[in-house]
């Protein structure tokens, strides 16, 4: 999975999952330089591509960057357009959220929904504390209502259960969630899909996002329920802090594509 969903991550400047981490190799890694003086949209064979000085721009597989909607096709040529004197692709989530879509997605679609699918059947939202109280308050408040809307909108009805034990979903509950998802299996937004899902743990938040159920900011907090609960109590290192700022701009960024994508 993590072949096919494979992006600029793969390369010497986006080296290590870890932000903090990554950021410590770049220090020692020159990032290349702009190359290029305009950036462009014009209609493409399918959709809308990304021109630099007049030239199609390409993912790291050479295919061309083309993305269905304009305004999707106005996101990555936005983040072309921000570089200045060197190019940074940790500043340029969309354009490596089109690269994976591209070069990855677009070839292994059911692959990438089945990995969605078995994130739901272990969703963050069906696991829940037994105390303290106050925890298990803000768990009903920030959950409740996605798992409501996921039984109304999609007809899943998830189980839940108290700590980690692993609790298993009805067949039929899951089924209900693939459905939805293969009437929403367009290579970009699939790949937005899958990476809000792995950043907060669930599924049902990122479909909320896509059905535009929840906003970004709502689903990014529902996520970190626990995490801020923890921090509340204990504090927070500088290191978590980066950690957590890079996570959230990813996925801020894949909300900003799957709004294009409509």
């Amino acid at each position: 999975m993590r072949d096919i969903l494979n992006d600029l991550d793969a390369t010497r400047h986006l080296s290590d999952p870890d932000p903090v981490r990554r950021a410590q190799i770049q220090m020692k890694t020159p990032l290349p330089k702009r190359f290029y003086q305009a950036v462009t949209i014009e209609p493409g064979s399918v959709g809308q591509v990304v021109k630099l000085d007049g030239k199609i721009a390409r993912t790291p597989a050479r295919a061309p960057i083309e993305l269905p909607t304009e305004a999707a096709a106005r996101l990555v040529a936005e983040e072309f357009d921000a570089q200045r004197e060197v190019m940074d692709p940790v500043t340029m989530p969309v354009m490596r959220l089109a690269n994976t879509s591209i070069d990855g997605v677009a070839r292994e679609a059911d692959a990438v929904l089945e990995d969605i699918l078995r994130f739901a059947s272990s969703d963050l939202l069906c696991y829940r504390a037994d105390a303290p109280e106050g925890l298990v308050q803000r768990q009903n408040e920030a959950w409740d209502g996605v798992l409501d809307w996921a039984r109304s909108a999609l007809g899943a009805r998830l189980n839940l259960a108290e700590g980690v034990i692993h609790v298993e979903q009805p067949r039929e509950a899951i089924a209900a969630i693939g459905l939805h998802l293969r009437g929403r299996a367009d290579p970009f937004r699939l790949a937005a899909l899958h990476l809000m899902t792995s950043l907060t743990g669930s599924a049902l938040l990122a479909l909320a996002v896509d059905a535009g159920e929840l906003d970004a900011e709502t689903a990014w907090a529902a996520a970190h329920v626990d995490e801020d609960w923890q921090t509340e109590h204990w504090g927070q290192d500088s290191e978590a802090m980066a950690r957590r700022a890079a996570r959230r701009r990813d996925m801020f960024a894949a909300a900003r594509l799957i709004k294009a994508l409509d």
